[in-house]
């Protein structure tokens, strides 16, 4: 069995007000040392496929229709052995 762990940020040059929101209020408690924080979602999917030439199609596939918004976001995941 694999396991995928997938990491979804916005493009670069796409406005992060989430992430600025984040950054604002980290400096009001006083941690002054962030100059930049982007939010991004992150997404664990355990698959029955244990090709993991499939399984690598199976979640680009998934990322592409459905996990992402390929217009304003990018993604990496990273396969792993589970048991």
């Amino acid at each position: 069995m694999l396991q995928a762990r997938v990491v979804i940020t916005l493009k670069k040059g796409i406005l992060d007000p989430q992430g600025d929101t984040v950054r604002s209020a980290l400096q009001s408690l006083g941690f002054d040392g962030v100059a930049d924080c982007r939010v991004g979602k992150f997404i664990l999917l355990r698959l029955t496929e244990s090709d993991r030439a499939k399984a690598t199609a199976q979640v680009e596939e998934m990322c592409r229709r459905l996990l992402t918004n390929p217009v304003i976001e990018d993604f990496r995941f990273d396969l792993e052995e589970v048991p």
